[in-house]
């Protein structure tokens, strides 16, 4: 790594001081915010920022600004914690000739490639510590993908541009043993010279993705909340009577992603998510796809429903014509009461989110977990899952900053609110987006910003109302794209109850 220059070297400088009682002394660059105390960012000859400390007369190409002290330092995981421990009893690691890992069972003297301790993950729950700590979970995950041996070199496919998605669905879909779809991609375009060394293999995944997710052909749609969040039609198809072969074919092609270290350009709501990972899907989730639906049946949750004379049934409108479901047999003669409200509740979220697209949601994992073992995917939840398939993306801070309304006495001068941002800027680019996810609901920013975020009621911008009390943890609002911060007293305090917030989104006190 090239080392910085010394402070001798560089003269100019980019930087100018605000007065003591605003800033505590504090440096300010015009693009970023605020330097800590005693530090100075200047430029390389080539353009290049870097840092000077007047303190301990040292230079770095680092932003200290990125740094968190070690005094507000979430508290470190435990050593190895993504370490599976010890295997089985009886069970022996050993490792191949070709460099695979294998497992020998002395118990009933047979061998296998999987890890005995994954397989006990759907008797046992997790096979893999719980842990928030994304990086480490994915390094785990790239060096437990197995490498495939007995496959071709590559794995060539030669499209039209202007058939892109037929083109790929074709050739993808017809290939018998999935495991050569691991293989090196070789994509080329037709009437389009040149070597794919990886571009093009990226720009591929960028077009299939904006084809296979695009509504125009009745796969997916977009959520009840906003125009970027993504969700299986029920109603495929009625669209292509070929749509669950369609849906095998897209997840493969989202296992490749995965596999390859690709990303799709799409996100998706976060019962998908769920679905993959087979877990539960709560009223909470419901809230930032469907917060009308949500409310409602929060009221049921909350009241005697009694009087509303409301039925085990769901209405559901197709081409202008109102369909009854019963959600149970005879439902249309159970009423819904204090007594089995929540049974009802239950039984709602799963037809919204589960019943109707089961067959979809099903060819699509088929055709994922042929490529990536379901069992591996567990040590992610849903929010790490999505960044996994579809990236950290970029987070504009000063364009999230000036989209940003306060209500209930903060504004921009206000103490609290100058010490969020500064703990934002403090953030790195996992957690900045797990901030975004907590009071939003997804890591998506639309297209041209946080100027477009929708809400339950349209355009809705990011908003930070001061609620509570000081000893109370922050909640968020997912409908309405609002953090609910208390007037915490020192930065520290600030600090740590937001990281347990977004940390943990269900399950404490505050969240909704």
């Amino acid at each position: 790594m090239a080392q910085a220059p010394s402070v001798q070297s560089i003269t100019t400088s980019r930087q100018v001081q605000i007065p003591a009682n605003e800033s505590s002394k504090l440096s300010v660059d015009r693009d970023q915010g605020f330097l800590p105390k005693g530090w100075e960012m200047r430029h390389a000859p080539n353009g290049r920022p870097f840092f000077i400390n007047h303190v301990t007369k040292t230079t770095t190409w680092d932003d200290p600004r990125l740094r968190i002290p070690v005094q507000l330092r979430p508290k470190p995981p435990p050593t190895d914690l993504l370490d599976l421990g010890p295997l089985p009893p009886g069970w022996e690691e050993r490792t191949h000739t070709d460099g695979r890992v294998f497992y020998i069972d002395h118990n009933t003297k047979k061998t296998q490639w999987e890890d005995p301790r994954l397989q006990t993950a759907a008797i046992a729950g997790p096979a893999v510590p719980y842990s928030r700590d994304y990086k480490r979970k994915y390094e785990y995950f790239r060096k437990k993908l197995k490498k495939q041996l007995d496959i071709p070199n590559r794995f060539e496919m030669k499209l039209r541009r202007t058939a892109i998605f037929e083109d790929s669905y074709r050739r993808i879909i017809a290939v018998k043993r999935p495991e050569f779809l691991k293989a090196r991609l070789w994509i080329e375009f037709d009437n389009e010279k040149g070597l794919d060394y990886g571009g093009v293999a990226r720009e591929w995944f960028f077009l299939i993705s904006k084809e296979m997710f695009n509504p125009y052909y009745g796969l997916f749609e977009y959520s009840a909340t906003d125009n970027y969040t993504l969700q299986i039609n029920p109603n495929s198809g009625l669209c292509n009577e070929d749509h669950l072969s369609y849906f095998k074919f897209i997840g493969r092609v989202a296992g490749m992603a995965v596999y390859h270290g690709k990303l799709l350009d799409g996100f998706f709501i976060r019962p998908f998510y769920k679905m993959m990972l087979q877990k539960a899907i709560t009223l909470t989730d419901m809230e930032s796809v469907d917060s009308e639906y949500h409310n409602s049946l929060q009221w049921i949750l909350e009241n005697d429903p009694t009087e509303l004379d409301l039925r085990f049934t769901v209405d559901e409108e197709l081409f202008g014509q109102t369909h009854q479901h019963d959600l149970k047999p005879g439902g249309a003669e159970i009423v819904v009461t204090n007594k089995n409200k929540r049974e009802y509740i239950h039984l709602v979220i799963q037809w919204r989110f589960v019943n109707r697209v089961q067959k979809q949601m099903s060819s699509f994992k088929e055709g994922f977990f042929e490529l990536i073992p379901q069992d591996l995917i567990k040590i992610f939840d849903e929010n790490e899952l999505e960044l996994l398939m579809c990236g950290l993306g970029d987070v504009d801070v000063n364009n999230w900053r000036e989209n940003t309304k306060y209500k209930n006495a903060y504004s921009p001068g206000h103490q609290v609110i100058q010490w969020f941002w500064k703990a934002v800027l403090m953030m790195d680019a996992e957690k900045r987006i797990r901030l975004l996810q907590f009071v939003t609901g997804t890591s998506r920013v639309p297209m041209n910003g946080f100027a477009e975020l929708y809400g339950s009621n349209g355009p809705q911008l990011f908003t930070v109302e001061k609620w509570g009390s000081p000893e109370k943890l922050p909640r968020a609002h997912t409908c309405f794209n609002r953090l609910d911060l208390p007037p915490y007293e020192t930065f520290e305090d600030l600090w740590d109850k937001l990281h347990i917030a977004i940390e943990n989104t269900q399950g404490f006190d505050g969240v909704d």
